[in-house]
């Protein structure tokens, strides 16, 4: 398997990790401590600690994301694209992901923490359209 592979499972991991441990844990911790029931959390209502949302909002920060890098990175794994370079850029996207949603749960919002956070954000934009970049240039010179 591949490294850009592997970064895309590990994504989809990281967007299980981040549901399980931020969302999840939180969840069962005031169920199963009789202080909320299992319809006290209505997707369409905010709710909950600061903390809880913004754990709320990585994981879905996730799996908005997880579609775009799994149709960047199956496009070139379905053209044999395989550079150092865009393993790489798959490796500063997964960077990029995990700083970015391990900020958005740990850190009381600030200006500092959101700068941070759009930083790792930005690592992830600018890695993907230069993976997008590495496909679309490898095709247009018909090496794919």
């Amino acid at each position: 398997m591949t490294l850009p592979l592997w970064t895309l499972l590990g994504f989809a991991a990281w967007t299980l990790i981040v549901l399980l441990a931020g969302v999840g844990v939180r969840r069962w911790a005031l169920i199963l401590g009789h202080q909320a029931s299992l319809t006290s959390f209505p997707a369409d209502t905010a709710h909950g600690s600061p903390a809880y949302r913004r754990a709320m909002r990585a994981h879905a920060n996730c799996v908005e994301n997880l579609p775009v890098f799994a149709a960047i990175v199956l496009t070139a794994s379905l053209a044999r694209l395989a550079p150092p370079l865009f393993g790489t850029l798959c490796v500063a996207t997964m960077i990029g992901r995990i700083g970015q949603s391990s900020v958005h749960m740990l850190l009381p919002e600030s200006n500092a923490s959101i700068a941070v956070r759009f930083a790792f954000f930005l690592l992830q934009i600018v890695s993907m359209f230069a993976m997008m970049a590495l496909v679309v240039a490898a095709a247009a010179a018909g090496t794919i």
